[in-house]
């Protein structure tokens, strides 16, 4: 605030400069100091003279840093003070607030704050007994308020009350573990995750059963993945085993080893289990202009392959719209292993393409290319099509961000494919998409994808880094119903809700 003593006498709340914008000359300061003081000592009315040569007896140094301190406040249109008070309301609605504050009654008080430091709380205090400031500080700008933004939907509080979910897959060549939060419809957060090639079907085409080596590593992995369970709070999990575990005679009597080793039920799920959850995991990378989607998911010991085709009224789960599916009996591990996978020649790559293309002639599945080419496109999921597309990306590693969900042309699927063959097993094991544990396996895979493609031809194939996993959390995170909105409410509507039965669960 202007000095007082300066010019013409303002008012006692001095809102009229800070209104008019009117800053006194320098030459005049002074001058008007002196004829301050000596007024202030002879002037005998009690009110507004007392309290203006309060003000011009400061020293200099104070009044100069208070009104440094005043042009600071104006500059950035807010309060300076501190702590839980509030604060000033803003420069052109302190006439009120002012005029509150400079009575002649607050006198003795202000004298007793000054020179103390700082002398804001005393302020403050008065402003927040006045009701003009009661009014005047509602309306101080929204972005001196802290932000509370109620929660509305999981993404907003899944770090307070979203429930955990847990998928183990137990596969030929594969262990993994993801646990999740639901997030947005059909999303959900990724909180834990495991994998480790463990290769629990090695030897099993040649001997029919699980190794004690084998077995071994598995069960390694699987008591990391029941440490990570135990040290969560998981409302539902599902532990699944896959074909290594159907086939071999003593898949059984290993997963009994399991549940003693580390506490782990594991269930072994039939092939059209496995076929409708790698559709259920991928459903969100079908898009709305799709009629036709052939889906497939390479293994390491079987490939499931679904026919999808979706009409005018398509359902939230993808998996409803499955018109045909099949599991061949063959994956990265077995084939490779019949075939050789190190030293991988054209001709022996074509008696692999040959072999699979056995399997898929007794497939019977009518109405191919019932729609147009751009209604159609292929999706895969497996370590064989992300592979490609990381080799294609030409990453400097892997990046599962940047691969999933890419596109990629029926040319570029050939280009990588002849690539990769062209390499032999070292310089398949040195590059990073890759690596010496999936060398000699890639072109296995390579081999499966080769058939299908020349079952079901398609200008395009979408890569998706997804498969079992996320096919078992999205279909228990439908079950329970925790992406339907206002379900909560309306169970209420109708009575209380069973505590013992999760919600959306069939009865």
């Amino acid at each position: 605030m202007n000095d007082p003593d300066s010019g013409e006498k303002p008012s006692v709340s001095g809102a009229r400069d800070v209104d008019n914008g009117v800053r006194p000359k320098r030459s005049r300061r002074r001058k008007g100091k002196q004829k301050g003081a000596s007024s202030s000592v002879a002037s005998s009315s009690a009110g507004q003279a007392a309290g203006l040569s309060a003000v011009a007896e400061r020293p200099k140094a104070e009044v100069n840093g208070n009104n440094a301190r005043r042009n600071k406040r104006r500059k950035h249109g807010k309060s300076a003070v501190s702590g839980n008070v509030r604060p000033l309301a803003p420069v052109g609605q302190r006439e009120a607030s002012e005029q509150d504050h400079r009575q002649p009654d607050g006198r003795k008080a202000r004298r007793k704050q000054r020179g103390r430091k700082p002398a804001a709380p005393a302020v403050a205090d008065a402003l927040v007994a006045s009701p003009a400031i009661e009014a005047v500080v509602e309306r101080r700008p929204v972005s001196q308020e802290p932000r509370r933004e109620a929660p509305h939907h999981f993404a907003d509080r899944d770090a307070y009350d979203a429930p955990l979910y847990a998928a183990l897959d137990l596969g030929t060549n594969n262990c993994r573990l993801l646990i999740a939060q639901p997030t947005r419809p059909g999303q959900f957060r990724v909180v834990d995750a495991f994998s480790r090639i463990v290769r629990l079907g090695e030897g099993l085409a040649a001997s029919g059963r699980l190794s004690d080596e084998a077995m071994d590593r598995s069960v390694e992995a699987l008591k990391i993945c029941a440490t990570k369970l135990k040290n969560r709070n998981i409302r539902r999990a599902r532990l699944i085993a896959t074909e290594a575990c159907r086939a071999a005679t003593n898949g059984e009597a290993f997963l009994e080893r399991v549940q003693q080793e580390t506490g782990l039920e594991l269930e072994i799920i039939n092939r059209e289990t496995e076929a409708r959850l790698a559709v259920s995991g991928c459903s969100s990378l079908v898009g709305r202009e799709a009629k036709s989607v052939v889906l497939f998911d390479i293994g390491g010991g079987s490939s499931e392959i679904a026919v999808i085709r979706i009409g005018d009224n398509r359902s939230s789960r993808l998996a409803n719209h499955i018109t045909h599916w099949t599991s061949l009996p063959v994956g990265v591990v077995t084939l490779s292993e019949r075939h050789g996978g190190r030293d991988v020649t054209p001709e022996s790559f074509a008696g692999m393409v040959s072999e699979v293309e056995g399997m898929l002639s007794t497939f019977d599945c009518p109405g191919d290319g019932v729609h147009a080419p751009e209604d159609f496109h292929l999706i895969g999921t497996s370590g064989t099509v992300t592979t490609l597309a990381g080799v294609h990306l030409d990453l400097p590693r892997y990046d599962r961000r940047r691969v999933d969900g890419v596109w990629l042309s029926d040319d570029e699927v050939s280009a990588m494919q002849a690539r990769l063959l062209s390499w032999d097993f070292s310089a398949r094991a040195a590059n990073p998409c890759i690596g010496p544990d999936r060398a000699d396996l890639v072109l296995a895979g390579c081999a499966i994808l080769e058939a299908i493609r020349k079952r079901w031809p398609s200008r395009r194939m979408r890569v998706a880094d997804r498969g079992l996993r996320e096919g078992l959390l999205t279909d228990m995170m439908a079950d329970d119903g925790v992406w339907r909105r206002g379900r909560h409410r309306r169970n209420h509507r109708g009575g209380p809700r069973n505590p013992a039965k999760p919600e959306g669960q069939a009865s």
